[in-house]
């Protein structure tokens, strides 16, 4: 059944209609959305929040960022993913950030650390609860993400300390790979002085976030091995961390558990609220 609904959303990605598929599936009731909220200057610095309708008290915050190579993607295909984290009884926070070639790196990461510093200072008037700020992100996403949670200098741009983030959940990130080895990250990263600085598993330390770092065994366009050694290097520096594969599943797949399509097929959410109940 997994492989059906990743065939379908592939043949649906390639007929250019997968937010109107998705979109369509995704339920119109039970949270609360607020759309194109400013986090900074210019169209890619905005966001959108999605909050449980009938929540009481302040609510554990996941910032999601999607993937798309630095190159393609915006909050509006994600629709699916604030509705299922609000379902969860989460504040959900989706950034949009620039995107190549207006975003070489770092912007992009800039940009998420932006969205992490207003989230942080503003999610209180939307019901979240800034002490329990959780990042999460999918392939290109998960990078972001990580980088902002492994290198101090992103969030003390804003006058933050990584402590603001708990957690940090990574699905089928790319974290340690040569930025020369294709067409895109030379074009992406090419440009930067000193490679090893667009790493995240060189840049972690001990005072990096805990992380739980979920990939698809048969993932064959971010390889498993980077979530593997990420977890593995963490574990080392004493920083609490776990890598989860999930079997059956690829690229694809692992985001589209969070979609109507195969919710919590593989188990993401479950595994997501397991993580954020044990810090």
């Amino acid at each position: 059944m997994r492989h059906l609904f990743a065939l379908l959303l592939t043949g649906l990605v390639a007929a250019c209609a997968p937010i109107a598929a998705l979109d369509l599936l995704v339920p119109r009731d039970g949270y609360q959305r607020q759309i194109g909220i400013a986090y900074g200057e210019g169209p890619r610095r905005r966001l959108d929040i999605y909050r449980p309708e009938a929540a009481t008290g302040p609510r554990p915050v996941v910032l999601f960022v999607y993937g798309g190579s630095w190159s393609s993607g915006e909050r509006a295909q994600y629709r699916f993913v604030g509705q299922a984290l609000a379902a969860r009884g989460y504040v959900a926070v989706l950034p949009d950030y620039r995107l190549d070639p207006d975003g070489r790196f770092p912007g992009f990461v800039e940009d998420v650390a932006a969205a992490v510093a207003w989230t942080h200072r503003h999610v209180t008037a939307h019901g979240g609860d800034p002490a329990r700020l959780y990042l999460m992100g999918h392939s290109a996403g998960a990078y972001n993400i990580a980088m902002v949670a492994a290198d101090p200098r992103y969030l003390a741009a804003h006058g933050l300390d990584r402590s603001v983030v708990a957690g940090a959940i990574g699905l089928a990130g790319p974290y340690d790979f040569l930025p020369l080895d294709s067409a895109t990250t030379r074009r992406v990263f090419g440009h930067a002085e000193d490679l090893a600085a667009t790493q995240p598993i060189r840049l972690v330390d001990a005072a990096t976030p805990p992380m739980l770092l979920l990939h698809g065994a048969e993932d064959d366009t971010v390889y498993a091995r980077h979530s593997l050694r990420l977890a593995e290097r963490l574990q080392a520096l004493g920083v609490k961390a776990e890598a989860k594969l999930y079997p059956e599943t690829g690229h694809i797949g692992i985001v589209l558990a969070l979609s109507p399509l195969a919710r919590d097929d593989p188990p993401v959410l479950s595994d997501l609220d397991r993580f954020i109940d044990g810090q």
